[in-house]
């Protein structure tokens, strides 16, 4: 294995660094390096894993003896699956267990150096800004985390709200600084920034890196996570109601 020679990252932009430099060397394997991976996960071959290395490298092994190991391990065996599948589906397969084994590898640091609540957040906001290797390998970036797509999708669904929702439409896209054409909203503005400063279902603070969707009945903001609501959702939404709002129309 790496025999870590590495330094061992510390602080969040150190492991968002060790997370980007593994994630690089994932993807070379399972793109432009694919059929040197290939060949050398052969199924004759013991349990192989394969490990993203902190400098952008990559590398197929054994599975580390030391129980437990320094880090976490990634997926055992993937060799095994390699011939009785087709290509493009294990390629994909590895990709998903090489996202779960780097988030699982950047929160092991994280709890081995005490990272508290806003830390944690913070590193997953900066992982979660990029692409997974899943969605590198299977070539759907755009459909999910490309941030103009993002952005559109969530532009038309606002526009699609009442000319009152439509005003602080940069709250909703939250994935780029309010355009500033909209300052002639002057006031209103200010209002629905002061009213959407918090989630109304966690109650976090407003971030830039967020989708935020306003609901139509009450005109709270949420995270579109915390309603589970995504951009793509957004857009088919004619009239948005919380969580909150349609149980009270429910129970009437």
């Amino acid at each position: 294995m790496e025999g870590i020679p590495h330094p061992i990252p510390r602080t969040v932009e150190e492991v968002f660094q060790d997370f980007k430099g593994r994630r690089a060397g994932l993807i070379k394997a399972l793109t432009n390096d694919v059929e040197k991976f290939y060949q050398q996960c052969d199924p004759e071959k013991e349990n192989l894993c394969l490990y993203g290395l902190p400098n952008e490298t990559w590398e197929v092994n054994l599975p580390v003896e030391e129980v437990p190991p320094e880090l976490p391990e990634p997926a055992l065996g993937i060799n095994f699956a390699r011939d009785g599948m087709q290509e493009k589906d294990w390629l994909s397969l590895v990709a998903v267990h090489s996202d779960s084994w780097l988030l699982a590898v950047a929160f092991y640091f994280g709890a081995r150096f005490g990272f508290g609540k806003n830390e944690r957040k913070r590193l997953f906001q900066m992982i979660n800004d990029l692409p997974t290797i899943f969605e590198v390998v299977t070539g759907n970036v755009k459909q999910s985390k490309d941030q103009s797509a993002t952005h559109n999708s969530s532009k038309s669904k606002l526009s699609g709200k009442t000319s009152r929702q439509s005003e602080p439409q940069p709250k909703g896209v939250k994935m780029s600084p309010p355009p500033k054409e909209e300052d002639e909203s002057g006031e209103e503005d200010e209002e629905d920034d002061e009213q959407g400063a918090t989630c109304g279902a966690c109650g976090d603070n407003y971030g830039t890196d967020e989708f935020w969707i306003c609901c139509d009945i009450c005109e709270r903001w949420f995270h579109g996570k915390c309603v589970k609501i995504t951009p793509a959702k957004a857009e088919h939404i004619k009239q948005y109601k919380c969580p909150s709002c349609s149980n009270k129309r429910a129970r009437v």
